[in-house]
């Protein structure tokens, strides 16, 4: 069994906090993932551009960061857990990055959830190109989980 939390840090607290947690979890069942800790942390670009500064030397936002830690713990009951990291996404850069792309916002934080998933599996890529292995798989595995939204949207959005 998965596990995953989010904590919100200034920015309003999304009603749709739940469906990120669902889909997160379909995500890792889907990689056949078992045993992972994973958290997440929705904020603004202020948190955002603090935490890209501080541990990326970037002064600037950016829309999602990965904090892989990737060590097993043991768990209440004795059992083996893993413990995977932690994924940070700014959801004012997410909103702008979904109209530079033309897509809903729903789609945007998906993808950037797939991304920081993969990211803790221990992936990477050299660049943006959709050809790196990494960014493939992660259009794939969107498109795999496409019936699921998390960000309910009106209709025509």
């Amino acid at each position: 069994m998965n596990r995953v939390e989010v904590a919100v840090e200034d920015i309003g607290e999304p009603a749709w906090i739940d469906r990120l947690v669902e889909f997160s979890l379909r995500v890792l069942a889907h990689r056949g993932e078992d045993g992972w800790d994973l958290s997440f942390l929705l904020c603004g670009d202020g948190t955002m551009r603090s935490l890209n500064s501080q541990y990326r030397g970037k002064d600037e936002s950016t829309d999602v960061l990965s904090f892989e830690l990737g060590e097993t713990v043991e768990d209440e009951d004795g059992s083996e857990r893993w413990a995977a990291g932690d994924i940070a996404i700014s959801l004012e850069t997410l909103k702008k990055n979904a109209e530079y792309f033309s897509v809903s916002e729903d789609e945007e934080l998906r993808r950037l959830v797939i991304h920081g998933i993969l990211h803790l599996s221990g992936m990477d890529h050299e660049d943006n190109d959709a050809a790196r292995p990494m960014l493939a798989l992660q259009e794939r595995i969107l498109a795999d989980l496409s019936d699921h939204r998390i960000i309910e949207e009106s209709p025509g959005t």
